[in-house]
């Protein structure tokens, strides 16, 4: 969508527009702060005033901090060492030692598990493999992880201490481990659930982390059917969509160690799954803007996404190589042109974080004239 189409539109009526947050693991977390740091910076535009924003694992836990109205120079900030005396007052009670989505992996407590994960998904996939996808074939068959999804949660309660966030669309999306079926968290017809569960959900790897449950039913990472789920926005009455992918890359080189083979395939694939949402969305009449790592993001990355270590590298790398393909390609002039963000929820204040703004409120402001629940599938 030209920024001139965009521009018309604006005159008539606020472009409607969704963001879409894939999964990526700690770095891919780490990747999307600094990618949306740098959007944020670069045109004016606030990504949580996205009439829709959709998060799969990592991108379901940056999109939380998002929706709650944590602003992305915020979380960089955050990550870098600062630590606002204030932050407390402006409703973000941080822990000295953790950065906003950061956490630390603790073991679950009680006996290992043995045996498939899910007994259910393996039987099915074992009498309609074509029903699933592959890695929820595989999912079905790795024994629960080690790992407690608790931190996650600790980690989103220190923003949304109960219920839901305060953006009206704001979804998370995770798998039902049951039945292998994709479920968004936070649209009308999903199981009711507090944010800091849905996210735990979204994010819980399979082999890595314990599976989540919610009601009656058991939920893991949302990334076993796809790490983009671009397409559940399909059916919306959207303008545009704007896909952050950490998973994929268009400038992946030769990979040269086992561990780069894996990661190449598993980028490849993500890939051809993101380019077949991204053309569902583009035949609903939906501009679909994709913005993905480049080769300087995938060197810092590396091929294990769950280093901690190097969260806040990929997160400067991150912003720069963004902030260079806005300038170099019209993605920068089209987002810039769509509604300016409130100035405190886009670009960090001059001088030291001595006292913060209230975030929360500001983020409640974002929709008070704001947009309405739809049913899922309503046009």
């Amino acid at each position: 969508m030209p920024a001139q189409r965009i521009t018309r539109l604006r005159r008539a009526r606020p472009p409607r527009v969704g963001l879409v947050l894939g999964a990526g693991g700690v770095l891919g977390g780490a990747w999307l702060t600094g990618a949306l740091h740098a959007i944020c910076t670069e045109t004016g535009w606030d990504p949580g005033s996205a009439e829709y924003i959709v998060g799969t694992s990592a991108g379901s836990m940056i999109g939380s901090l998002l929706a709650c109205g944590v602003p992305p120079w915020f979380m960089v900030a955050h990550s870098a060492g600062e630590r606002p005396p204030l932050a407390e007052e402006a409703g973000f009670p941080l822990e000295a030692e953790r950065s906003p989505g950061g956490t630390a992996y603790r073991l679950h407590l009680g006996l290992p598990a043995l045996g498939p994960g899910s007994l259910r998904l393996a039987a099915s996939s074992l009498a309609r493999p074509y029903r699933h996808s592959p890695a929820a074939l595989v999912a079905a068959w790795l024994p629960r992880g080690p790992f407690s999804t608790e931190p996650l949660k600790d980690a989103v309660r220190r923003v949304c201490p109960e219920g839901w966030a305060p953006h009206p669309n704001f979804w998370a999306m995770a798998v039902d481990y049951g039945s292998g079926q994709l479920v968004a968290f936070g649209r009308e017809d999903s199981e009711p659930a507090d944010l800091a569960d849905a996210v735990a959900a979204s994010c819980a790897v399979p082999g890595f982390f314990r599976p989540v449950e919610i009601g009656e039913r058991t939920y893991v990472d949302g990334g076993v059917r796809s790490v983009s789920n671009a397409d559940v926005l399909e059916q919306q009455p959207l303008d545009m969509v704007v896909v952050l992918n950490p998973m994929s890359s268009l400038h992946a080189g030769a990979p040269r160690t086992l561990g780069e083979r894996a990661a190449y395939a598993i980028r490849r694939n993500a890939g051809r799954r993101l380019g077949n949402e991204a053309r569902r969305l583009r035949a609903a009449g939906i501009e679909t803007i994709l913005i993905q790592p480049t080769v300087h993001d995938l060197d810092a990355m590396g091929s294990n996404l769950m280093n901690r270590r190097r969260r806040h590298d990929v997160m400067t790398t991150a912003t720069e190589t963004v902030t260079a393909h806005l300038r170099e390609t019209d993605i920068g002039e089209q987002l810039a042109a769509l509604p300016q963000g409130q100035a405190l929820l886009v670009r960090r204040p001059p001088g030291a974080l001595r006292r913060l703004p209230d975030f929360a409120r500001l983020a409640r402001g974002r929709f008070e004239t704001g947009y309405p629940k739809r049913a899922a599938g309503a046009r």
